[in-house]
């Protein structure tokens, strides 16, 4: 799998991947995720793509990240659910807490929802671990 960032031709295939990992929810748009990334650290939205059937590359894995200096996150990891236990998730997150501790983000946090014990499982074999923590949040602009 190749790694790159993000282009805005990726977009229809991103969505759809998304929608096909189930990270997409009817209270975010996720066109809207996307166009908001665009305009904050672009560089940290990676893509990864494979050799599709004929002249174009399949979109098969994605990962959105940023940081403030203090603390990364990152959001909509996904990997196309026949592809998955090859290492592409494991590539992916690698090449992001490079480019993160690149730019001095000392550590890097993400949410997982709440009773989704595969995913938690992965990132703990990741090295992720649970913090002690509440995440609180509040909309501020309406989709």
């Amino acid at each position: 799998m190749e790694i790159r960032p993000f282009e805005p031709a990726d977009t229809e295939a991103v969505v759809a991947l998304w929608e096909e990992c189930g990270l997409t929810r009817p209270w975010n748009d996720p066109r809207a995720d996307i166009a908001r990334k665009l305009l904050v650290q672009p560089e940290l939205f990676l893509v990864g793509v494979e050799p599709g059937d004929g002249r174009e590359e399949a979109l098969v894995a994605t990962a959105m990240a940023g940081h403030e200096g203090h603390r990364g996150w990152l959001h909509y990891v996904a990997v196309s659910p026949s592809l998955r236990g090859a290492g592409r998730a494991r590539s992916l997150v690698a090449e992001v807490e490079r480019l993160l501790t690149e730019a001095g983000c000392p550590k890097l946090q993400l949410m997982v929802r709440t009773g989704n014990e595969p995913a938690l499982a992965a990132w703990r074999r990741l090295g992720y671990e649970p913090a002690d923590a509440v995440v609180l949040g509040k909309r501020l602009i309406a989709d």
